[in-house]
């Protein structure tokens, strides 16, 4: 089934949802070494494949939204609690947010670079949102990034966590739904 139903996850939602999983995972991963773990030299050649990384991640999240919005989204188990449905709404929709301003910022960063930023992994041309290769922006819009980012993983920590606590103490097909197209 490629379409959303109101019981489960299409394969499109399933494929966008582990793909942007997979990317931010990794963009996670490699902002923290390339920040903590590298040298000036090496982390300043790293900055254009994180870069390009951040913009496919942002293509990925509108077709992600459009989609969401295109399709319904399934509701959650019969017996789940008010409180857990609005958390679930919340943090959903937290993840939204902070996604984009995580990705809008880098995208602002990128073009703070004396040598501006502008390739996708693909190769693509990609314009700047903004461009001023002043030291102090630099710095404001990279903590900004770093803020947005480390926040950003606490909130997947929380996301990862309550699938789980779905999965094996409630012990229903929230997590499995997502993970495999279940028939209805």
């Amino acid at each position: 089934m490629t379409r959303n139903s109101t019981t489960t996850w299409g394969w499109a939602a399933i494929a966008l949802h582990w793909i942007g999983a997979a990317l931010i995972i990794l963009l996670l991963a490699h902002g923290w070494w390339m920040t903590h773990l590298t040298s000036r030299p090496e982390r300043l050649a790293n900055y254009a494949g994180h870069a390009a990384m951040g913009y496919d991640l942002l293509v990925l999240l509108a077709a992600r939204l459009l989609w969401r919005w295109m399709n319904p989204v399934p509701g959650p188990p019969g017996d789940t609690k008010p409180w857990e449905r609005l958390a679930a709404h919340v943090s959903h929709a937290g993840l939204y947010v902070l996604m984009f301003a995580t990705t809008l910022v880098g995208w602002g960063l990128a073009g703070t670079m004396r040598t501006p930023l502008q390739q996708d992994i693909f190769g693509i041309k990609v314009p700047l949102i903004y461009a001023n290769p002043d030291r102090a922006v630099h710095e404001m819009w990279e903590d900004t990034h770093r803020v947005l980012a480390y926040v950003l993983l606490a909130l997947v920590v929380v996301h990862v966590a309550a699938a789980l606590y779905h999965h094996f103490v409630k012990r229903d097909a929230v997590l499995k739904r997502m993970v495999v197209e279940l028939k209805t």
